[in-house]
């Protein structure tokens, strides 16, 4: 019948189809760049290098940045308020006995030996401040005799205490070559150990680790 293919046109047809008929033939090269698959939608980094930040982060950072005022007015008033938290918070941990918050005159193995050798001991150098009240009330009685009386045991008890505070520094100076062995460990502490001795238990500050004795306090419980 006329239309009837035969099978021959009907493969010269096909072989025709297959092949482009305008432009050139694609190379294997083009072939596989298209077959391959884009890699920057699925890296991990960013177009800079950079990790990509997490929502966490992306949050902290948007956060910092509300945080900041664009008025010069407000930014100062925010970063006071940011130094008046920060304060509470090292105080905080100051007076928790963390030692990353303490003040650079107080940190060092030698400064908290020190500290734990005077905490230990009861001195006389702590009621000094009393005595000197004491001293400044009787003072205004215009009798000679009392005067005379408490000017004496003034005297008597500056020498005990200056006595006592002396041997508590030798052997504050003994123990530590003993506890710590380098020089640099030790520098200051004769004089920062008696400063402490002048202050009260309850105002020092670090705050003791041991009590009279050298029991260790035992830390507060939270209410």
């Amino acid at each position: 019948m006329a239309g009837a293919r035969s099978p021959q046109v009907a493969r010269a047809g096909h072989g025709l189809g297959s092949r482009p008929v305008f432009g050139r033939k694609p190379s294997p090269a083009d072939s596989s760049a298209d077959s391959a698959e884009p890699s920057d939608d699925h890296d991990p980094r960013s177009a800079k290098g950079r990790p990509t930040p997490t929502r966490r982060e992306a949050q902290a950072a948007r956060k910092q940045q509300l945080r900041i005022p664009k008025d010069p007015k407000a930014a100062k008033k925010a970063a006071r308020e940011r130094d008046q938290v920060d304060r509470a918070r090292r105080r905080q941990g100051m007076l928790a006995g963390d030692p990353k918050y303490l003040p650079a005159r107080d940190q060092g193995p030698g400064k908290a030996f020190a500290r734990d050798f005077v905490d230990s001991r009861i001195t006389l150098a702590e009621y000094f401040i009393f005595i000197a009240v004491g001293v400044l009330v009787l003072g205004f009685f215009r009798d000679p005799a009392v005067q005379s009386l408490v000017s004496l045991a003034f005297f008597a008890l500056t020498a005990v205490i200056a006595i006592d505070t002396v041997i508590l520094l030798v052997t504050l100076r003994r123990r530590a070559k003993a506890a710590l062995p380098e020089a640099a460990d030790r520098k200051g502490i004769t004089l920062y150990a008696a400063m402490r001795t002048l202050q009260l238990r309850r105002l020092r500050l670090p705050p003791p680790r041991v009590r009279r004795g050298g029991a260790p306090v035992e830390p507060k419980q939270p209410k």
